[in-house]
């Protein structure tokens, strides 16, 4: 990785945990995929855009509505848990 990429990605971990208030390191607890049947939906505030059959990390279980999750363009924000399908 270069240092440019290295250097884009602490940043975005640095916004993130200042936007959602995340004390700690940023540790991986599973993946999941989002339910190949459900709608997508746009990304709001703080929700992450959902697509159709992506996996993503998860990074909390917050409660039994809503898990918290990174996708693969490195993007965090809450995802239903509905809609998350385990590996």
């Amino acid at each position: 990785m270069t240092l440019k990429a290295c250097k884009k990605e602490e940043k975005m971990d640095r916004e993130f945990q200042r936007k959602f208030k995340f004390e700690g390191s940023i540790n991986v607890l599973t993946q999941m995929m989002v339910d190949p049947a459900a709608t997508e939906k746009r990304g709001g505030a703080k929700n992450l855009p959902l697509r159709r059959g992506e996996i993503l990390d998860v990074i909390q279980f917050t409660n039994q509505e809503q898990i918290l999750c990174r996708n693969s363009q490195r993007r965090y924000g809450y995802v239903p848990q509905a809609v998350m399908l385990p590996l």
